[in-house]
């Protein structure tokens, strides 16, 4: 099956199914632990749209153990950066639909959270289509170690993802459910 029929099916499967379900911030925390990720380092986020798993719970958790909470913005090159964010200030809705930070200040995220149309055991991922995530994490591996945590609800697990020689595989994926490690 081609990874747009896929995920096509996925998007309306999540869809159909969403919940408030959501990630275990004791979970996320162990992972953490386990890298020894440290208070003050950048946490690479997203804002949840069309029925994603709800992320906004750990990142205001993390801002409260004081993490640095960062969120991605698409630039009119379609080249993807993460600015600084606090979860108590507003956004702006982007070009693209998706709320975006205000702030110019760019960071490199120590973590960063992605978002997941469908995953599978091997820890890879589908998303949109756009390849946003697999360029950046690409880029930024190139000069830096990012610990990449995948957050899906478990009914978007398939088989296997099809993937190409442009995409990254994922360190862990959280669900409402598992650790895949």
């Amino acid at each position: 099956m081609s990874k747009k029929i896929l995920r096509k099916k996925l998007i309306n499967l999540r869809k159909y199914y969403f919940s408030n379900k959501f990630i275990s911030f004791s979970q996320f925390k162990k992972i953490l632990n386990k890298f020894n990720i440290k208070k003050k380092q950048y946490i690479g986020g997203y804002y949840p749209i069309n029925c994603e798993i709800d992320s906004l719970k750990i990142l205001e958790k993390l801002e409260k153990n004081k993490f640095k909470i960062s969120l991605p913005v698409i630039k009119k090159n379609n080249v993807m950066e993460f600015y600084e964010w606090s979860t108590k200030t507003s956004l702006k809705v982007s070009r693209q639909g998706i709320p975006e930070p205000y702030t110019t200040k760019k960071v490199f995220p120590d973590v960063l959270i992605v978002p997941l149309v469908g995953f599978d055991k091997n820890k890879y991922r589908l998303g949109y289509g756009g390849g946003f995530y697999d360029r950046y994490i690409s880029r930024v591996l190139k000069f830096k170690k990012v610990l990449t945590i995948g957050f899906a609800f478990s009914f978007q697990e398939i088989k296997k993802v099809p993937i190409n020689r442009y995409d990254q595989k994922l360190d862990f994926i959280l669900t409402d459910n598992e650790i895949i490690k």
